[in-house]
């Protein structure tokens, strides 16, 4: 049986209570943060880590972030805090970072997909900071099914874990859309390994050069020390196909495409910037910021709509535009059109 706790109206201290007893029970709570919706179990319980595991499908070896609600816990998961992260922590944390760090002995092989890092953040929702403070630091991926676009709102999480997990806390819509910036701090100079929602521009203000990882733009990586960097991710059901290139051409492009799906009889939806006419189409929003907290709910409700095709409009790689660009190559399985 899943509880489907209501904090739309704000946070609740006693019912926050019922969820951190569950946690601390060895149970599955999803919760809100300000990124996506995380599917939370505590992290240095092996066995409640393994649920996550097999309740999102999820690979072994594909880590999880632990989530902290003070600097002071870092000395629960990490064995030492470099330079950088500490200055990374002092100016975005609590907020949507997360830091690779070498990990302590305490956190299960099972957490960091048998790795000797350990991946931390420090969310900024509150309904997730008083959950932690409540219970313990969580272990939590994306509340979805593994390679399935990411939730954000506890709808999206019903649809996928209802009767599958013991909580959902239902804390509205996530105002970030796209999940956290992943820096790995242990090496000189730090890698981007996930582009997210602090753009690398301002990491780099604050640290100086930032090296990104290959899988960002490209092809997944051979080893995952970050979540996303290795399988098949944010995919609907619908085959998604993206177009790149100067705005205009793009929405030529996209308009050539739908009436070519459509003469060989399949349904199309379009997620773009601009309407377009489609069987279906879902506005993703003027700027860049509203673009990423479209993105995965665009995917699930035209998949919900009952499409084939999803033709989806690329946006720039600068600021959170890098995130956006990174998620859509994946959830096309690196099908795109340069127009």
């Amino acid at each position: 049986m899943t509880i489907v706790i209501n904090m739309r109206e704000g946070l609740d201290e006693r019912k926050i209570k019922v969820a951190a007893r569950l946690i601390l029970e060895g149970k599955l709570v999803a919760f809100p943060t300000e990124t996506v919706y995380g599917l939370g179990a505590d992290a240095l319980n092996e066995n409640a880590v393994r649920r996550i595991f097999e309740a999102k499908g999820r690979p072994a070896d594909n880590p999880l972030i632990i989530h902290i609600a003070s600097i002071s816990d870092l000395e629960k998961v990490a064995r030492e805090v470099p330079e950088k992260a500490k200055l990374l922590a002092e100016k975005f944390w609590p907020g949507p970072l997360t830091l690779v760090l070498p990990k302590r002995r305490e956190v299960p092989l099972v957490t960091t997909g048998g790795l000797d890092t350990v991946a931390v953040r420090m969310p900024s929702h509150p309904i997730a900071l008083a959950l932690i403070k409540a219970s313990t630091p969580l272990a939590a991926p994306s509340a979805n099914i593994s390679g399935k676009p990411s939730p954000t709102s506890a709808e999206h999480v019903i649809d996928d874990f209802y009767g599958k997990i013991e909580g959902i806390i239902d804390g509205g819509e996530t105002w970030i859309g796209v999940e956290s910036t992943v820096i790995d701090v242990t090496e000189e100079p730090p890698v981007l390994l996930r582009p997210g929602g602090i753009p690398v521009e301002e990491i780099e203000r604050v640290i100086g050069p930032v090296r990104i990882h290959p899988a960002v733009k490209g092809k997944n990586a051979d080893l995952a020390k970050a979540p996303g960097m290795k399988y098949k991710h944010y995919a609907p059901n619908a085959s998604v196909v993206v177009v790149e290139g100067e705005p205009e051409k793009r929405k030529k492009k996209i308009r050539e495409l739908v009436e070519e799906y459509r003469e060989r009889g399949y349904r199309v939806g379009v997620m773009a910037t601009v309407e377009v006419e489609a069987d279906e189409f879902y506005p993703l929003g003027k700027t860049p910021e509203e673009v990423a907290r479209n993105l995965f709910k665009a995917l699930r409700e035209l998949d919900r709509r009952g499409v084939d095709v999803i033709i989806a409009e690329g946006v720039e790689e600068r600021g959170i535009g890098l995130a956006v660009m990174n998620r859509l190559r994946k959830a096309a399985g690196y099908r795109v059109i340069r127009a």
